[in-house]
């Protein structure tokens, strides 16, 4: 009975795993927090009352503000800068349709539907998601 708790108490700790090498590539952005409201009825966020027209909106969340859509379905929000790269000057997410582009030279590809890496780059994390509501003519952005 000795030799079988001694099992599976060495079962159980070396079973566990510890946090992945994709994790700690997933930990370049600061945890802040955002909370913030735009008025849809402002000239710069018009576009976003359209399905599929993302908006920069710089002066607002993370080290470089945070990109909206209209999906149609929802509104989705995400950090404006790349997850795969220690922020950088290249890190900044420039909007090419409905498609994140990073500036650097691996040129990872986020969906600005659902924030999930394009292409097969080895890219492993996915844009930092928002909550976005709309309220009347608002927009509530949260995390």
């Amino acid at each position: 009975m000795k030799y079988l708790t001694c099992f599976l108490v060495f079962t159980i700790l070396f079973s566990c795993s510890g946090n992945s090498n994709d994790d700690r590539n997933c930990r370049f952005l600061l945890d802040i927090s955002v909370s913030e409201s735009i008025n849809l009825n402002f000239p710069q966020y018009s576009q976003l009352k359209s399905i599929n027209v993302p908006v920069h909106i710089p002066q607002i969340g993370g080290r470089d503000g945070i990109i909206v859509n209209n999906t149609g379905a929802r509104y989705v929000a995400f950090d404006a800068t790349d997850p795969n790269h220690i922020p950088s000057d290249c890190s900044t997410l420039r909007i090419d349709g409905i498609i994140a582009k990073c500036n650097c030279d691996d040129g990872n590809e986020y969906s600005l539907l659902d924030g999930i890496p394009l292409g097969n780059n080895g890219t492993k994390c996915p844009l930092r998601g928002y909550i976005a509501e709309r309220s009347g003519d608002n927009l509530l952005i949260y995390n």
